[in-house]
């Protein structure tokens, strides 16, 4: 995958959807229960309702890492799954992972080479040399956690130091390390009202956003504020897709909200 792939995706469907995998055995529908892999049976189904609909997805590892060995060959179905049926998808480990050094290069080889992920989320807490490791992959993507959408973001992303929101010194910090253009970075949808400032610092780059529906994020605002010329935005929607019925339906009402937002993209665009 790369950036101009995955823009002509963008134009193509008139979506910058992503759809997040957030599977949990105590939300899916009961009936899926009786599946030898329920985890994998509702992330499949999902997928299959939405995949003309979004040009990503994004399993949030955790949901899969929770169920021990079985949630991990649940994971690596999930990815095999997604490259195999629908190639043209950019995919995002959404794992927050964040150390130094090797440490860093093993957990990029676990999401990059084993599982084929386009993408993986990191933490910059740790600075550069827990960063660039996960960028010497080509055709390969780091999304940095830059201002989450989360409450407890205020206890230290828009702390000042010099004057300065933290936030802002580390999207600008982290686009002077070696292939930064192998950046993405993590800015919540209930955050909006920065998007204009940070595309000062990052014009260039994809903003992957989180937050809008269930957490109360605006999709007007944040096009109006942070669309670039490339678009460079990938607006996840988890809950309120994967989880909108908990009948036999639910793959039908998934694709529902998915469309839904969807149209208002296009028509945003």
């Amino acid at each position: 995958m790369t950036l101009e792939n995955l823009t002509n995706q963008i134009n193509k469907k008139k979506s910058f959807l992503c759809v997040g995998l957030d599977v949990d055995l105590e939300k899916i529908p009961p009936h899926l229960l009786q599946e030898d892999d329920p985890v994998y049976a509702f992330a499949k189904a999902i997928i299959d309702a939405t995949h003309d609909l979004c040009v990503a997805y994004k399993p949030n590892t955790a949901f899969f890492e929770a169920y021990g060995v079985k949630g991990w060959m649940a994971l690596e179905k999930t990815i095999n799954y997604i490259n195999e049926n629908y190639p043209d998808h950019f995919t995002i480990a959404d794992a927050k992972r964040g150390d130094i050094g090797n440490t860093s290069t093993r957990y990029a080889k676990a999401f990059f080479e084993d599982l084929n992920f386009d993408s993986v989320t990191i933490a910059p807490y740790m600075g550069k040399d827990s960063v660039e490791p996960f960028l010497a992959f080509e055709d390969k993507f780091a999304i940095l956690l830059a201002l989450t959408s989360n409450a407890g973001a205020y206890d230290f992303q828009t702390k000042t130091i010099d004057g300065k929101p933290l936030y802002q010194e580390v999207l600008k910090t982290a686009s002077q390390y070696t292939n930064s253009d192998r950046l993405m970075y993590v800015v919540g949808a209930t955050k909006a009202e920065y998007l204009t400032e940070i595309r000062n610092i990052i014009p260039d780059a994809f903003l992957l956003v989180p937050g809008v529906g269930a957490q109360g994020g605006s999709l007007e605002d944040v096009i109006k504020y942070g669309k670039n010329d490339q678009i460079g935005l990938l607006v996840n929607s988890s809950r309120g897709i994967i989880y909108a019925s908990n009948g036999e339906d639910f793959a039908d009402v998934a694709r529902e909200k998915a469309l839904a937002l969807q149209q208002q993209m296009a028509e945003l665009l």
